[in-house]
């Protein structure tokens, strides 16, 4: 007797230990499960750049131009996540100009740039979306001469380039996405009408409505833990004339040296046969401060 109270005993705390076990493994996979979801609601970015330069010199031998420069950078990003829906807005703004001995300042950096989306969820990773893109500047632009004489050649909202599609969007991996639909791009002009205006005829056009397919991908992949790559290229192919594609590529690296120190690397492709029967090239490598607001 006293030998089957022993082995009954022996049963139930092997019992009781192995329930502790699989709750503790139950709630493992709970937090597992969690971690793996899904993050509803909304979610804001905000993160702003001071960049400076400065060199000056006085009797110095061996020759020099003094210099002055700085580039202020505001970027950000509210999305609302559903479980069937996601919104996402996505703004930059950046300005920069250099002084370099008597020629005064000259901007070296101007941009505006808005973006909405609106996805529709199908499957987690197709699903449907609606699209407006705004790009613009700040200030006045100038072409200048080899005399120095600087020629204006755009201002604030002129010219404006506005873009809104509709179509198919695929996010294969979180860090990827990339959509393609028709869409209608316009192009607002007021003094600046060259960048609008068809030569083919007689009346001077300030706006033009452009019908096309548009393709955008974007990634935004964290290379480390203080590397940052970010990629944006989007192609709109007018369906009255597919050769003269309008394609921007905008890539950028940036580096986190320190709490508030951050190294950038960007570069922006532009072709627009409209605007420059050339290839755009603009590339720039700054050292400056940065801050996470939120």
């Amino acid at each position: 007797m006293k030998n089957g109270v022993i082995v009954a005993l022996f049963f139930l705390a092997s019992a009781a230990y192995s329930q502790q076990d699989a709750q503790k493994d139950l709630n493992a996979l709970v937090v597992q499960d969690t971690a793996k979801a899904p993050q509803y609601g909304w979610k804001h970015s905000v993160v702003g750049g001071l960049t400076l330069g400065q060199v000056s010199f006085t009797d110095w031998a061996q020759g020099g131009e003094n210099s002055l420069s700085y580039g202020l950078m505001v970027g950000g990003k509210s999305e609302l996540n559903k479980e069937r829906t996601n919104w996402s807005n996505s703004y930059k703004f950046a300005f920069g100009q250099t002084r370099l001995s008597s020629q005064g300042l000259r901007k070296t950096d101007d941009e505006i740039s808005l973006e909405t989306l609106f996805r529709y969820k199908l499957q987690p990773e197709f699903g449907l979306y609606a699209s407006a893109t705004l790009q613009t500047q700040f200030a006045n632009g100038y072409r200048y001469e080899t005399d120095g004489t600087a020629i204006p050649i755009s201002s604030f909202f002129d010219p404006a380039y506005l873009t809104q599609s509709i179509g198919v969007v695929y996010t294969p991996i979180p860090e990827i996405i990339t959509r393609v639909g028709p869409a209608l791009r316009e192009v607002v002009t007021s003094t600046y009408y060259g960048y609008a205006d068809d030569p083919k005829t007689a009346d001077i056009e300030k706006v033009r409505v452009q019908a096309g397919l548009e393709s955008v991908t974007g990634v935004r992949w964290e290379l480390m833990e203080n590397v940052l790559f970010t990629m944006r290229l989007s192609i709109f192919m007018p369906f009255d004339d597919p050769g003269r594609m309008v394609v921007r590529n905008d890539n950028g690296l940036a580096v986190k040296v320190g709490k508030a120190v951050t190294m950038m690397l960007t570069t922006q492709i532009w072709v627009d046969p409209d605007v420059s029967p050339r290839t755009q090239l603009k590339e720039s490598i700054a050292l400056g401060l940065s801050y996470n607001f939120f």
